[in-house]
C-alpha cells in the first residue's frame, strides 16, 4: 500500500524523552496495576449490556473541543470535555492527565491508533502532569464531569513537525481495585507543522450541494405553469440553520469546489415565484418565497469565483444505469438530455459557467460498465475514489489523483481516507472533534511522506452531508487556511495535474462492485416504467398544439426517476415514477370518445356522429377518427367501405361531433367500433363501440303506401270534378309546399359533460 512506509523520520530525542516518562510512570505505580492495566486493555465483555465496563474502559472520556487544532509556537493548547463513569463503583482520587507521543506518525499508524480504546500499557505515553492536571475527588457511578486542559505548546514536548498522539486519560482507584490505574482514555492527533513546508499538497474539496426530488410533473393551468411540488420539505432545508443553508453559508468562506445539482437550482428557482404544494388530493398555494430569494442570492455571491461542476440533472445514478438500465431502451437518451442541460441551468440561475465535464458514481465506485455510462453523455472525466481503483504495487506513497483510464477518460482519484472523514454521527462534540483533528493527522502525513513529488489530492465527502457533517468538515478546512503543508485548487485544476507514472490505472472489474452498493441501485423495472412512461408521452406530445407545455416539466419528472438520491428509498422511488405515470395518463385520458348507446336507422341511407371530447386546457390536432362496420354487407359506410376516416381538430375545452355517411343494404344489427389514431397510426385511448340496428321500409309496406296515395289522388280529382260542376264559373286550387329539410347539427360543440347517448338514438337520413 502506498502507506507502507510511513513511521520513517521519528526523532530518537523525543523518543528517549517519552521513555524517560514511561519508566518513571513504572517505578511510581505497584506492579500489579500495570500487570491488571494490560491485559484489560484488549479484553471486551461479552455483553456490554450484563456486565459493567472495568479497567481501562471503566469511565468514558469525551474530547469536546481542542484549539487549536493544529497550534503554531506560542500557542496555549486548550481541551475541554467530560468523563462519565460507567462502571458500577465509585472513582476516588480521579485525575484527568494529557499524555503527548511519540511522534512521526504515518497515515497507517493514525488508523491504527484511533482504533484503540482501551489504555495499552508500553504503548500509551507517560502523562504530562504537574499542573496541567484536573482532580476530582469521587466520580460516582454513572456520574459525568467537565473537565478543562490548557497547556502552553513549548510545554508539550513537540519538536521537529509531524503528527503526534495525543492522549486524554483519567486514573483513579475504586472499591475493587485500591490503588492508582488509568480507568479511561482517548486519543486524537496534534498535527505540528512550525512553519510552511517547502513542498506543499495541493488539496481539492469538493463541497457538494445536492437534495432529492421533491418537484412533480404536475403543473399549473396558467400561463406560466406554475410548479407543484410533492412536499415543502425543501423550504426547510433552505431556512436558517437548515441543511442547505448551512452548507452555502459554510461553504462560502472555504476554498473549495462547489458540485452542483442543477434540479435543485431548478426547484429552488421555482419556488421564488408561484408554487403550490400536494395537499392530501388538492394543492395549497406555497408560501416560502422569501426563504428561496435569499438561498439563492447567497449561493450566487458564493459561487463567484467560478469553481462549480454541474453534475447531469437530477443526478442520475451512473451505476444503476450500466448495470440495470442501459439495456432498456431511451435510457441513455435520458442521461444524454440531463447532461445537455446542465451547464444551462447553472449558467441561467446563478449566472456563472460550469465545468459539465466531470461524472461522479456513488462513492466513486467504478468499473468498465460505469465509465461507458458515464462517458456517453460526454463526460471525460470520472470522480473514483482509491478504495475502487486500490494500489497494486509498491507505491510508498500516496499518488495524485489524476489517472488517465484509457480513451481520453481521466480517473480523478479521490483519497478513500479523507472522503469519508465525516461520514456518521457528528452532532456529537466529541466525535465531530475527533474527525477533525484525524483529518488533519492524514493530511499532514500524507504531505510528509518519503518522495519529492509536489502531489494533487482529491476529497470526494458524501453527497448529502447534514448539518453536523457539514459543520465539521468547515473546522477542518479552516484549520487548512494558513496553508503550512496544503494549497487549495479547483477540482479542474486537478483533473488536469501531471500523473503520478507508478500510480495504477487499471479500472476494476464488473465483479468487484461492492455488493452493498449494487443492492441499493435502482431496479430494472424502474428503467422500463420510465421507458413506458417515455412512449406514452411520445404519443400524447404529437396531438397537441402547445407540446412544450407537457414535454419539459415531464421530461424533468423522468430524469428526477433516476436520480441518485433515491438509493436506499425503493417505494418512494417507486410512488414516484407511479405518480408520474398516473399524471399522464389522466391528462391523455382527457381526449376521448364520448360513449354512444344504441342507434337507430330507419332508410337506405343516413349519417352516424360520433363525438370527440378534448377537455385539455390547449387544442389538439394531428388525430384521426376511424370508424370501423363490422359487417359491411348490412352496412357500409362513406363510399362502400367498411372503414370510414375523418381528421380531428378540437379546441381547448371543446368537442366535436364527426359525421360519418352510412348505407344500409339489409335489416339487423351491426357493431360498430370507433377509435382515435394518431397520424402515424398510433392507437390513442381506447376502442369504443356501439350498435347500429337497421330498419329499412319493405315491400309490402311500400304497396300499402302507394294504394292509399292512389285514393287520395282519385279523391281529390273526383273533388276537383264535383266543385267544377257546382262553380262553373269559378276556378278552385289546392295549396302545395316543398317539404323542409333538416339541418346538420353543428360541428363544434361546447363543453360537454361526457354522458352516453340517449337510447333510442336516431340518425338523420
Amino acid at each position: 500500500m502506498a502507506e507502507a512506509a510511513d513511521t520513517q523520520g521519528i526523532d530518537p530525542s523525543p523518543a528517549r524523552r517519552w521513555l524517560r516518562r514511561t519508566a518513571a510512570l513504572v517505578t511510581g505505580a505497584p506492579l500489579i496495576a500495570a500487570l491488571l492495566a494490560g491485559p484489560t486493555a484488549s479484553a471486551t465483555p461479552a455483553d456490554a449490556t450484563a456486565k459493567a465496563p472495568s479497567g481501562s474502559r471503566t469511565v468514558d472520556v469525551s474530547l469536546n473541543t481542542l484549539a487549536p487544532s493544529a497550534p503554531v509556537k506560542g500557542d496555549t493548547l486548550t481541551i475541554s470535555g467530560t468523563v462519565t463513569n460507567r462502571g458500577k463503583d465509585t472513582v476516588t482520587d480521579a485525575e484527568v492527565d494529557l499524555r503527548v507521543g511519540p511522534k512521526g506518525l504515518g497515515r497507517t499508524q493514525i488508523d491504527d491508533v484511533a482504533g484503540r480504546t482501551g489504555f495499552a500499557f508500553g504503548s500509551d505515553p507517560a502523562p504530562l502532569g504537574g499542573k496541567y492536571t484536573v482532580k476530582f475527588a469521587k466520580l460516582r457511578s454513572g456520574i459525568s464531569q467537565d473537565f478543562t486542559l490548557s497547556v502552553p505548546v513549548g510545554k508539550l514536548g513537540l519538536s521537529d513537525d509531524g503528527v503526534y498522539q495525543l492522549g486524554v486519560s483519567l486514573s483513579g482507584q475504586t472499591a475493587r481495585a485500591p490503588y492508582q490505574q488509568v480507568l479511561g482514555i482517548e486519543r486524537t492527533f496534534l498535527p505540528w507543522q512550525e512553519e510552511e513546508r517547502d513542498t506543499r499538497t495541493k488539496l481539492t474539496y469538493l463541497w457538494p450541494l445536492i437534495a432529492s426530488a421533491h418537484v412533480t410533473a404536475e403543473t399549473g393551468t396558467d400561463d406560466q405553469q406554475t410548479p407543484v411540488f410533492a412536499d415543502d420539505g425543501l423550504a426547510d432545508e433552505l431556512a436558517p440553520g437548515g441543511r442547505l443553508e448551512q452548507l452555502v453559508s459554510l461553504g462560502s468562506g472555504l476554498p473549495v469546489t462547489w458540485v452542483i445539482d442543477p434540479d435543485l437550482l431548478a426547484s429552488v428557482d421555482a419556488m421564488t415565484g408561484n408554487y403550490r404544494v400536494k395537499s392530501g388530493d388538492t394543492t395549497v398555494a406555497g408560501t416560502n418565497q422569501a426563504v428561496a430569494k435569499r438561498w439563492l442570492t447567497a449561493l450566487e455571491s458564493a459561487v463567484s469565483d467560478g469553481r462549480v461542476v454541474a453534475l447531469p440533472f437530477a443526478d442520475p445514478d451512473l451505476a444503476s444505469i450500466a448495470h440495470r438500465g442501459k439495456t432498456v431502451s431511451g435510457t441513455l437518451s435520458h442521461l444524454q438530455t440531463a447532461t445537455e442541460v446542465a451547464g444551462t441551468t447553472v449558467q441561467t440561475i446563478l449566472h456563472v459557467k460550469p465545468s459539465t465535464d466531470f461524472a461522479w458514481p456513488v462513492d466513486g465506485a467504478i468499473d468498465p460498465s460505469i465509465v461507458d455510462v458515464a462517458t456517453s453523455a460526454g463526460a471525460h472525466k470520472v470522480i473514483a475514489r482509491s478504495d475502487s481503483l486500490q494500489e497494486t504495487g509498491n507505491l510508498r506513497y500516496t499518488p495524485t489523483a489524476a489517472r488517465p483510464i484509457g480513451n481520453g477518460t481521466t480517473a480523478v482519484v479521490a483519497d478513500a481516507r479523507l472522503s469519508t472523514a465525516f461520514q456518521g454521527d457528528m452532532s456529537k462534540a466529541g466525535k465531530s472533534t475527533l474527525a477533525v483533528q484525524k483529518f488533519l493527522a492524514q493530511t499532514l502525513a500524507l504531505t510528509a511522506q518519503d518522495t519529492d513529488e509536489e502531489r494533487s489530492i482529491v476529497v470526494a465527502p458524501q453527497r448529502t452531508p447534514s448539518v453536523a457533517q457539514a459543520q465539521s468538515m468547515a473546522r477542518a478546512l479552516q484549520a487548512l487556511d494558513d496553508g503550512r503543508w496544503t494549497q487549495p485548487v479547483g477540482l479542474v485544476d486537478a483533473a488536469d495535474a501531471t500523473p503520478d507514472a507508478e500510480a495504477t490505472t487499471d479500472v476494476p472489474r464488473g465483479s468487484q462492485y461492492p455488493k452493498k452498493l449494487r443492492r441499493q441501485e435502482l431496479p430494472t423495472q424502474a428503467f422500463q416504467d420510465i421507458k413506458s412512461t417515455q412512449t406514452s408521452l411520445n404519443n400524447f406530445q404529437v396531438i397537441l398544439t402547445q407540446p412544450e407545455r407537457v414535454v419539459t416539466p415531464f421530461g424533468n419528472a423522468l430524469n428526477r426517476s433516476m436520480s441518485t438520491s433515491w438509493r436506499g428509498r425503493p417505494l418512494e422511488a417507486q410512488l414516484y415514477r407511479d405518480s408520474v405515470r398516473g399524471y399522464l395518463q389522466d391528462l391523455i385520458n382527457e381526449v376521448q370518445l364520448i360513449s354512444k348507446s344504441d342507434v337507430t336507422l330507419s332508410g337506405r341511407s343516413a349519417t352516424i356522429p360520433v363525438t370527440v371530447q378534448n377537455r385539455l386546457l390547449q387544442g389538439v390536432d394531428h388525430l384521426v377518427l376511424r370508424l370501423k362496420s363490422e359487417n359491411a354487407t348490412r352496412l357500409k359506410l362513406n363510399d362502400g367501405g367498411a372503414v370510414a376516416e375523418q381528421p380531428i381538430r378540437i379546441g381547448a375545452g371543446h368537442s366535436q361531433s364527426v359525421k360519418f355517411d352510412a348505407a344500409a343494404n339489409v335489416n339487423g344489427q351491426v357493431q360498430m367500433t370507433a377509435q382515435l389514431y394518431t397520424e402515424d397510426g398510433t392507437p390513442y385511448g381506447g376502442e369504443m363501440t356501439f350498435t347500429v340496428k337497421v330498419s329499412e321500409l319493405t315491400p309490402t309496406v311500400l304497396l300499402v303506401i302507394a294504394g292509399g296515395l292512389l285514393l287520395l289522388v282519385l279523391a281529390g280529382i273526383r273533388m276537383y270534378t264535383h266543385r267544377k260542376r257546382a262553380n262553373a264559373g269559378g276556378a278552385a286550387g289546392d295549396d302545395g309546399g316543398e317539404p323542409g329539410q333538416p339541418s346538420d347539427p353543428t360541428p363544434d360543440t361546447g363543453p360537454e359533460n361526457g354522458e352516453p347517448s340517449s337510447s333510442g338514438e336516431k340518425v338523420e337520413r
